[in-house]
């Protein structure tokens, strides 16, 4: 499947991109909460296009320059990140798989419950510190 590389697609691809780097490394999330949502919502990819484009994105440059930083920090956990790679390299290959034999309606919409779910998980968090500030 083509998709077209104009000017715009170009600046929309660079802004997502940019953005989402920031977030991988200032919060950990990149790939499936902001580069998938924003290529579906800004450049109208499917569903499935999106998500086998942000794990193609991904396979080079995983942080790495992130990643550098937090090491010499040492804010890495090796051993950790060797378990984590290989059950998400299994993980993303069944994933991908069940993904496919599914409409992109469903896929869709189990992707939205679990940030629907994650969000409101995240705020209630939050505001459990944030309400005793705010009402001493």
């Amino acid at each position: 499947m083509q998709f077209p590389m104009d000017a715009q697609t170009l600046l929309i691809l660079l802004a997502i991109g940019a953005f989402a780097g920031v977030a991988s490394g200032f919060i950990g999330v990149g790939g499936g909460l902001i580069l998938v949502p924003c290529m579906v919502a800004f450049l109208g990819v499917g569903q499935h296009a999106a998500q086998g484009t942000s794990l193609a994105m991904m396979l080079p440059p995983v942080g790495m320059l992130a990643v550098l930083q937090y090491h010499r920090a040492g804010e890495v956990h090796w051993a950790y990140a060797a378990v984590l790679c290989i059950t998400f390299v299994l993980g993303a290959w069944g994933g991908s798989k069940l993904s496919l034999r599914l409409a992109e309606h469903w896929v869709r919409f189990v992707f939205g419950l679990l940030m629907l779910y994650a969000s409101i998980r995240m705020l209630l968090r939050a505001w459990t510190h944030i309400k005793p500030e705010l009402f001493p």
